[in-house]
């Protein structure tokens, strides 16, 4: 008969080894534990974290644990979902075996993924926004390509605005002259100017 408390004592004493600085041991009965993850470093030293919480069951391991994560850093409600699905997975895979640290080693591989994920989803969105920039600056300079039809229809308008121009010079001309005196005017409306000559001749 397989003794199970043995099995689960030797298994959280490997635990405590291999794990010494995440693994915290919650409760005696049942034997109820976390371990916490975290991701190899990703570019700009980000890093993702998961704690996950284990409870053996009596006839553990020919029962899977009970596992829950419990805390996270830096991972949504997909990347939690996806963890629970991978645990249920190898925890199906591993019947009848320790497995703890199979688990564990899975969730590992799994948050390595995901920082790699988010680096290459920075750069495809970098990418994305110099190319969205590329095509702004190419539509400044770019302007609209000459053809003879909207050449013409420049050129009409551009004529027209001309023309307006010149009638408005004309016509400011126009004004100008109706306030101008012409010489007779002038003379009509001044007698001294008749006699300013000669008087200039004079001296």
């Amino acid at each position: 008969m397989t003794d199970y408390s043995e099995e689960q004592r030797n298994e959280l004493e490997a635990l405590e080894s291999i794990y010494p600085d995440s693994f915290t041991v919650l409760s005696e009965k049942p034997t109820t534990f976390t371990i916490t993850v975290t991701s190899e470093a990703g570019e700009n030293d980000e890093t993702v974290q998961t704690t996950l919480k284990f409870t053996y069951r009596e006839k553990y391991p020919d029962e899977t644990p009970l596992y829950e994560v419990v805390s996270q850093e830096n991972l949504d409600d997909n990347d939690v979902t996806n963890i629970i699905k991978l645990l249920e997975q190898q925890a199906e895979e591993n019947l009848g075996m320790v497995m703890i640290f199979t688990l564990v080693s899975a969730v590992q591989e799994k948050l390595n993924e995901i920082v790699d994920q988010i680096k290459t989803r920075r750069e495809e969105e970098k990418k994305q926004k110099e190319r969205e920039a590329e095509e702004e600056e190419k539509q400044r300079f770019h302007g609209t390509p000459v053809t003879i039809e909207n050449f013409l229809n420049w050129k009409a308008k551009f004529d027209a605005e001309l023309l307006e121009i010149k009638r408005k010079k004309m016509k400011e001309e126009e004004q100008a002259g109706k306030n101008k005196l012409s010489g007779k005017q002038l003379f009509e409306m001044d007698h001294n100017l008749d006699t300013s000559d000669i008087q200039f001749l004079e001296e």
